[in-house]
């Protein structure tokens, strides 16, 4: 049975498109033109995925997500965003999303980020099958640190990797700090492979997505008929972790009274399920993650002193991928490597001007940002070398984004070396840089740009297309 996916964006006519499209791929497709109708059709028909743009006329994509995960915690939601809204959307992701995709839309992305959709539900419907019934991300098995993983140069990545050394080989409960994007989960990781609990489950648990109904069962699992919904035995995040590393992310996000149940297993070391009786020994590690202060938010009364006491017995600050210069260039390769693998393709690099790009651009959405850039690069690219026509515009002139959120909308002025000046083509230069500058103030929405430019959407479409036509003759 083909897989259903809801489209919920105010475009029409890339609602149109994106739907013709992936019916041509095999799969069945719905469409929706606002939040509201968006959430009314996902009630009725359930799909298994779900593409939605994060503005919207009455909603934004935090709200819909919100309203999905509560009907059908196993959809998979996929964020259509403008490049200027990046850091929310790798914020969005912590509340759930699978992954983000950025205007304008390339459909072999879309189905790219799609098929990774599919293929990580795959395999966690084998763990099921296996004995598993969570959506836990499970890590088993003896490895080194530096097999899936690239370790930086970088001084404050070196001071980095020396405290999860110093810390691993502890029974320590460990604190993980940084912005979102930044790769907790991968330090938290490392932690464990470097301890000697390797070899035994490391299971990660995204706090951020669960819901004050849910949070105790997902933790500390349940018994059959213990509520509604409850057809069946299940196993908590804590019983798949025993002997190994349980890995909370966004932890703040834990609701106050699923807090006071967790510091009461921490502290006892022991734990019932949802509904059962038996109580059940407990021997794990625990590393939490945050991209707040936990400090600052028991004194705002978000989160217990005490359990904050508990957890911090270390704690590590993970830098910004803009305070790791020296590690930009390695991860360039690192996930230009896993792309190609990804694609099928051979690409042997960068030309010097992107990697000076990649140097300069203050990546908000940190790794999580710059290996999404690649891999649509990659997926862009039919060269050997990868070249600045297929970056966004915002990395190649990265000041217009921050300008655009402190003042005035400014003009985006071409990246394109003086030559002999051309009358005709200056006037059509100055007229892409306006309509460039127009889409980006809608977010990419053609209708709404070609109504403020007074056009029709045709000829919007066609001087788009001629203008790219133009770039790719003179390239």
């Amino acid at each position: 049975m083909a897989e259903r996916i809801l489209i919920i964006d105010d475009d029409m006519d890339m609602c149109t498109l994106l739907s013709r499209f992936l019916q041509r791929k095999g799969f069945e497709t719905d469409t929706a033109y606002n939040g509201n109708s968006g959430i009314a059709k996902f009630k009725e028909n359930l799909h298994d995925i779900v593409l939605c743009d994060f503005r919207l006329g009455d909603k934004e994509g935090y709200d819909v997500l919100r309203e999905i995960k509560s009907v059908k915690p196993a959809a998979t939601v996929i964020i259509i965003t403008g490049y200027s809204d990046i850091k929310t959307a790798v914020d969005i992701i912590k509340q759930g999303a699978f992954d983000y995709i950025t205007k304008p839309l390339i459909p072999d992305e879309v189905l790219s980020v799609i098929k990774r959709s599919q293929e990580q539900a795959s395999e966690r419907n084998a763990a099921a099958a296996a004995g598993s019934n969570s959506s836990a991300r499970v890590k088993t098995g003896i490895t080194k640190p530096d097999d899936e993983y690239l370790v930086g140069k970088d001084p404050s990545t070196k001071e980095l990797y020396k405290q999860i050394k110093l810390v691993a080989p502890t029974p320590y409960s460990v604190i993980l700090y940084g912005e979102s994007g930044t790769g907790k989960e991968v330090i938290g990781k490392t932690i464990h492979q470097y301890s000697n609990r390797n070899g035994k489950p490391f299971i990660a648990l995204d706090c951020g997505t669960l819901s004050k109904e849910l949070a105790g069962s997902e933790l500390f699992g349940h018994m059959k008929g213990s509520f509604t919904g409850a057809i069946s035995d299940k196993e908590g995040h804590f019983e798949m972790a025993n002997g190994g590393t349980l890995f909370l992310d966004e932890v703040a996000n834990l609701p106050v009274d699923v807090q006071a149940a967790l510091l009461r297993v921490i502290q006892e070391r022991k734990f019932k399920r949802v509904g059962g009786t038996k109580e059940m020994s407990l021997d794990i590690r625990i590393i939490v993650a945050s991209n707040e202060n936990l400090q600052e938010a028991y004194r705002k009364g978000r989160f217990r002193e005490d359990l904050f006491h508990r957890f911090n017995e270390f704690s590590i600050h993970i830098p910004a991928l803009r305070d790791r210069r020296d590690d930009v260039l390695p991860f360039a390769d690192f996930f230009l490597k896993k792309a190609c693998a990804e694609l099928g393709k051979e690409i042997e690099g960068f030309e010097p001007e992107v990697l000076e790009l990649f140097e300069k651009y203050p990546w908000p959405g940190n790794l999580r940002e710059f290996r999404n850039v690649i891999r649509r690069a990659a997926l862009l690219t039919s060269t050997p070398l990868i070249n600045a026509s297929v970056l966004p515009q915002e990395i190649i002139q990265p000041s217009d984004i921050y300008e655009r959120q402190a003042g005035p909308q400014h003009t985006v002025l071409s990246n394109t070396p003086l030559k002999a000046p051309d009358l005709k083509e200056a006037a059509s230069q100055a007229e892409y840089e306006t309509i460039l500058r127009v889409l980006k103030q809608v977010n990419y929405n053609k209708t709404k740009a070609a109504e403020i430019l007074k056009i029709d959407r045709k000829t919007l479409y066609n001087k788009i297309k001629d203008y790219e036509t133009q770039k790719q003759v003179e390239n």
